[in-house]
Formats: C-alpha cells, sequence, structure tokens
C-alpha cells in the first residue's frame, strides 16, 4: 500500500542565491519541477519562507528559510507501457533489468510515459508501493543516459530489505566508465564530499557545506591514448557521484553532457554502465550478485581506441 505523506525539502539560503525570485530558485533545484508546477505549489501555500507563505514574485534573502512540502501525486495514473525489458532475473519479491542509455527510470512532472517504470507496471502488474505512484518498486536509480544493472522491488517486504541494505552500503555496485585523460596509478580512492551547486541547481558539485558523504573506489581496467577506461566501486550513492568524482580529480567521463568536456568521443550522453550488481535476496538472504555486458556504443569506442592505439 502507498504511503502518501508530503516530501519536506528545506533549504537556507546564502548569498550568491539572494534576490532570485521563489519560483525560479525552486524551478532550479531539481529537474523535473517545472517553473508552472512550483507556482502551483506556492499558490496552494505549500511553500513558506521562515514560517510564512510568500507569492511567487517573492525575492529570497540571505538566510531565509525556504520549506517546500511536495504533495502526493495520488491524482495521477501511470500507464503501464508494452516497452521491451532486458530482464537478468526475476522471481516473486525482485526484478533486475538491463537498462538502456537514453531510459528514464521514474515518471516526473511533464515526462509520464516510456520510463522504466510504465514498462516494469506492465511486465510486473503489481510493485511495490511504498514510494508512492510515481515510483513503484524502485529503490535506487541509474541516470537517463547512464546503462546498466538496475533492481525494483515487487512488494513492502522486498522494498524495506533492499533500501535498508542500500542505506547499509551492503550493495555491490560496480560501474566501467570511459574517461578523459590517462590516469597514472592503477588504483584510487575519491573521498571527497557531494552538494548541489549552487551556481548551477541541476549540477552537483564537491563542496564542504550542504554536502554528503561521498567515496568512490577506482581501478585502472585499460589506457588508450588520451582516455583510460576505469571500474568504479561505490561506497555511497549520492546524485552523479561517479560524474562529479571523476571530474574533480580531472578525468571527466566521455560524452557527459554535464561535466564533460565540449570536445569528446561521439556517444548519446555519458559512457558509464552500471556492470555489476550484488545483494542479499530479501526473502532467503543469499547473497546474488549479476553482471551484464557493455552497451554496443560504449564498447565500439573502447575498441576504435584499441585500434588506434
Amino acid at each position: 500500500m502507498a504511503v502518501e505523506a508530503f516530501e519536506k525539502y528545506d533549504w537556507i539560503i546564502e548569498a550568491e542565491e539572494a534576490t532570485e525570485r521563489i519560483d525560479k530558485f525552486l524551478s532550479e533545484q531539481f529537474e523535473e519541477w517545472s517553473r508552472s508546477q512550483i507556482q502551483q505549489w506556492i499558490k496552494e501555500g505549500n511553500v513558506t519562507v521562515n514560517g510564512r507563505m510568500v507569492k511567487a514574485n517573492y525575492k529570497i534573502q540571505e538566510d531565509d528559510e525556504v520549506v517546500l512540502q511536495v504533495p502526493p501525486q495520488k491524482e495521477l495514473n501511470i500507464e503501464p507501457e508494452s516497452i521491451p525489458l532486458d530482464i537478468v532475473y526475476e522471481d516473486q519479491d525482485v526484478i533486475v533489468i538491463n537498462k538502456p542509455r537514453g531510459m528514464v527510470v521514474h515518471p516526473a512532472p511533464g515526462h509520464y510515459s516510456g520510463t522504466l517504470v510504465n514498462a516494469l507496471l506492465y511486465h510486473c502488474k503489481d510493485l511495490s508501493g511504498i514510494n508512492g505512484v510515481l515510483r513503484p518498486g524502485i529503490v535506487h536509480r541509474i541516470d537517463k543516459d547512464t546503462s546498466g544493472l538496475l533492481m525494483a522491488a515487487k512488494n513492502d517486504l522486498a522494498h524495506e530489505s533492499l533500501a535498508r541494505q542500500l542505506k547499509d552500503h551492503d550493495v555491490h555496485r560496480i560501474y566501467l566508465a570511459l574517461v578523459h585523460g590517462e590516469i597514472p596509478h592503477d588504483l584510487g580512492t575519491i573521498d571527497a564530499p557531494i552538494g548541489r551547486d549552487p551556481h548551477d541547481r541541476k549540477k552537483m558539485t564537491v563542496i564542504h557545506k550542504n554536502s554528503k558523504h561521498a567515496v568512490t573506489h577506482f581501478v585502472v581496467k585499460e589506457r588508450f591514448q588520451g582516455f583510460t577506461l576505469v571500474e568504479c566501486k561505490l561506497e555511497t550513492g549520492r546524485t552523479h557521484q561517479i560524474r562529479v568524482h571523476m571530474q574533480y580529480i580531472g578525468h571527466p567521463l566521455v560524452g557527459d553532457p554535464l561535466y564533460g568536456l565540449k570536445k569528446t568521443l561521439k556517444i548519446d550522453g555519458q559512457a558509464l554502465h552500471a556492470k555489476t550488481l550484488g545483494f542479499k535476496h530479501p526473502r532467503t538472504n543469499e547473497y546474488m550478485e549479476f553482471d551484464s555486458e557493455l552497451p554496443e556504443d560504449m564498447q565500439g569506442l573502447i575498441e576504435e581506441l584499441r585500434a588506434n592505439r
């Protein structure tokens, strides 16, 4: 049964954000929030500044406390859609999908079809409702333009177990990434906190204020002329974590539209693939691990680089 509760978000406004309209500021926090949707929430009294309701044209000030309560979207009817799925494993509790690059994981305002959730609803008929109407069964996500393995919960028992394992860093996640530059050392650990970029709210960045602990371990798999193939192991699961961390050490991902270089190799989105996924089965407690092949576009780039070595 879905838990229908308001999702609460709050911010303390910093000096560089001051004097911006509140509707513009809030619409920049998450890419799925449109400005018209924000204005509607403001009109409905779901936004307060220092405990008081405001209008959409209110200009935020330094140290303002902005609170947004996003109402449950129970009136939405997310339609099951017959979209082909690459199913790696499935039983009564869990389904593991190899997601193609370009597929959005869950619906969001203005984007209610063609997502993994639409496909899962058609295939499974029933999914865990803990995350509400927009994200049934989804315990973690990978970016639209990242390919690879993703697990979904088919009931609440599975959802609670998988979500707890993620929170406790007990899920084994290995990614392959093709990055710019030749990384000189064979392995490393990037321990750098990640938070939302105050200058571009659609991006994350390594900062030390209002940021969250983030750790990525990497091993160099292969070096090419001007590029490196790395295997990344996530210890934490922050938004855009590998993309931000690799940019931070001076080796942005090939094809990354947000964090990458303008001059890059031809690929539609970042060259990042969730290759391996391991977790304890929520019912049997047995450890299960799944592996997936690189998508053709990323494999093609690697073969070209090998040929030009």
